[in-house]
């Protein structure tokens, strides 16, 4: 694999995960409506997948060449999304995502097992990097990420699920990342349904309740979402899953800066510095990969 190849995954994981983290704006949003939890992630799910309809038919062939290897995949990574939607709305938005991003660990301790990948020093300092980020935006053991409640269950159970479909879509690249962003979006709708049908079946929403959320829903999703959810199946093909995990970081950067300028969560000293040694870590890798692209660069010519 080329080293622009490499930089250009990285920097896709990059910009997913900073998309990610504006992800629960139109889920709090929905959630103002006064629509229950469950049919929350419905709703959210519901706009992508219409827009995913001609595709769908367009590439009807390739999705049934894929089979189900494919389909597998897209529960996966449909599953962990629908599980990381679900934790948002049942415990804090930081909490959901620092609990989610153990997916480092997991995904590098399952590329070593499945794929074989050495666990490098570089890998273990931005770990290192990524967990002191992490408890100092929690408060430094004060309030440790424990699971304490079924959001936060959800969200490290989001993170794992993440982590095993990162394994697959490196191991089998040949699944195209369109193939896996229509199955992303079906499944992840489908889980979603279910449950509420399931669980929540008299909360129904109203058209007129999710109503006045649809235009941020829409643009939400047209302009962001589905091009962040393209990337961040796209970019990890040609990437270590412990690479992936710890890129898609930058939803804890953009996350928290969000959450404290459009919901007022505190945001001080502490989280700056937090913020601080998350980013270092998701953007070793570039930077090192960037360096080693100048370096060959430089002696080519």
């Amino acid at each position: 694999m080329s080293t622009s190849i490499e930089l250009k995954a990285k920097l896709a994981c990059l910009y997913a995960g900073a998309v990610w983290g504006l992800f629960w704006i139109p889920l709090r949003a929905l959630e103002e409506a006064g629509i229950d939890a469950l049919w929350i992630t419905v709703v959210y799910f519901l706009i992508p997948t219409i827009c995913l309809v001609p595709v769908i038919l367009l590439r009807w062939s390739h999705i049934k060449k894929g089979g189900l290897s494919l389909q597998l995949t897209g529960i996966l990574s449909g599953g962990a999304l629908l599980l990381y939607s679900t934790s948002i709305v049942y415990t804090d938005v930081v909490r959901a995502m620092l609990l989610f991003y153990l997916t480092p660990i997991w995904a590098t301790l399952l590329a070593w097992i499945f794929l074989g990948e050495t666990i490098t020093l570089n890998r273990l300092i931005a770990m290192v990097l990524a967990i002191i980020g992490m408890l100092t935006i929690f408060g430094l053991g004060v309030r440790f990420p424990i699971p304490d409640n079924v959001g936060d269950w959800l969200g490290m159970a989001a993170g794992f699920f993440w982590a095993v479909a990162m394994v697959r879509i490196r191991m089998l690249q040949s699944h195209s990342a369109v193939e896996l962003t229509t199955g992303f979006f079906y499944w992840s709708l489908f889980f979603a349904a279910s449950a509420a049908f399931l669980l929540a079946p008299t909360y129904i929403p109203k058209i007129e309740q999710a109503l006045p959320a649809l235009p941020l829903l829409i643009i939400f999703m047209t302009l962001l979402v589905l091009p962040a959810t393209y990337a961040s199946l796209w970019g990890p093909k040609y990437l270590s899953p412990g690479i992936v995990g710890l890129l898609f970081m930058s939803e804890i950067v953009v996350g928290a800066i969000s959450v404290a300028l459009l919901a007022g969560e505190p945001f001080g000293i502490r989280e700056i510095t937090g913020i601080f040694f998350v980013a270092g870590a998701s953007l070793l890798e570039p930077i090192m990969t960037l360096g080693r692209t100048n370096k060959n660069l430089d002696t080519n010519s």
